[in-house]
């Protein structure tokens, strides 16, 4: 008897419903030659939602997206809201209720993919970072005296817990001992200034490795570890950090793996539901005109259906995306791809049997 998951399906705003559609026509094609089912069930979160009813995530849809097997999500941003609404009410939200605690964001230079470094090539672009998603500076805490005067202050604090830290580092070395390439683990910190929050960070993580004699362990500050994935990217395996400087670190992942277009993330809860999405975001200016690239967003449905358990599905996808880049699409920037967005999905659909 076949297995059916249910998916969440958030296209949210701009092109990300054009991406999201051409994932799902992929997952149709791949979920029907692997004998699995997937049950699709779509909901309008995003800008045009909130500027009708003034709702971002209603209480009753959360509880309804702790019940399914995982969510796809295309991309927030509208240029009608505010910023910070819907990132804050509707990401960050479902990122801390679903305690999706782990970001995962492969750093992967495909065959056929321009990188703006000088002489590296797929053998050097091939890292993973593992940001904690649930703690840090984007835990909310702070606040704000006296505003609009000059004198202002503003405090944001980075919250950080020994579970929290803890779980986020035992999960990069289990992934680390799974990948099983360079079985290589470096912690991205601060030591230096930022005492106690990565004293905490250190001393976990050497604690940790204890229990991981087959796993090199090395660290580095931030300042460096951004310097090195320019000028020597193939020292890394996996990266594990915390909220901000991951987030920092992997948008120039995306870059030297050539571009938005290609980077997808995965925000993991490894013991409940997972969301899977775009790196890029919700580039209104091209919405409705089909030529946003949706590799990206197939990326990241192929990481969905890999942490699902359907790991040779995943496989066929990836190896699918790679001969679309390095047969087929050229450019992966918007417009420039020589094919459609919905024709690149169908490119991707080719190469599942192939």
């Amino acid at each position: 008897m076949s297995k059916t998951y249910k998916i969440a399906v958030i296209p949210g705003d701009g092109t990300g419903p054009e991406v999201v559609r051409e994932g799902i026509k992929v997952l149709e094609a791949v979920s029907k030659s692997d004998g699995f089912k997937l049950e699709f069930i779509h909901y309008d979160l995003g800008g045009d939602r909130y500027l009708k009813t003034g709702e971002v995530l209603p209480d009753s849809v959360l509880d309804e997206l702790r019940k399914v097997d995982a969510i796809y999500l295309g991309a927030i941003g509208h240029p009608d809201v505010k910023p910070g609404i819907l990132e804050k009410g509707l990401l960050l939200k479902l990122r801390f209720s679903l305690d999706q605690y782990i970001n995962l964001r492969p750093v992967i230079l495909y065959p056929g993919v321009n990188t703006p470094l000088k002489d590296k090539g797929p053998e050097d672009i091939n890292f993973v970072v593992i940001r904690e998603n649930s703690e840090g500076l984007y835990a909310g805490a702070g606040g704000v005296l006296r505003k609009g005067t000059p004198d202002e202050v503003a405090i944001q604090e980075s919250i950080n817990t020994r579970k929290g830290v803890e779980r986020c580092i035992r999960y990069a070395f289990e992934y680390c001992r799974k990948r099983n390439q360079k079985k290589k683990l470096t912690l991205c910190g601060k030591t230096n200034v930022l005492t106690y929050a990565f004293d905490l960070w250190e001393r976990t993580f050497y604690e940790v490795a204890r229990e991981y004699p087959d796993i090199e362990t090395d660290y580095a500050h931030v300042d460096a570890i951004c310097m090195w994935m320019v000028k020597n990217p193939e020292w890394f395996d996996v990266i594990v950090t915390d909220n901000m400087f991951g987030d920092i670190i992997t948008d120039l992942g995306a870059m030297i793996q050539g571009g938005m277009g290609i980077a997808a993330g995965g925000n993991i809860n490894p013991e409940g539901v997972s969301m899977f999405e775009p790196i890029g975001g919700s580039a209104p200016k091209y919405t409705g005109k089909n030529i946003i690239n949706p590799l990206a967003a197939i990326a990241a449905a192929q990481m969905m259906l890999d942490t699902l358990g359907e790991e040779k599905a995943a496989s066929k996808i990836e190896e699918a995306i790679k001969k679309v880049v390095a047969n087929d699409v050229k450019d992966l920037s918007a417009g420039k791809m020589g094919y459609s967005t919905s024709e690149v999905g169908d490119l991707v659909v080719k190469y599942l049997g192939s």
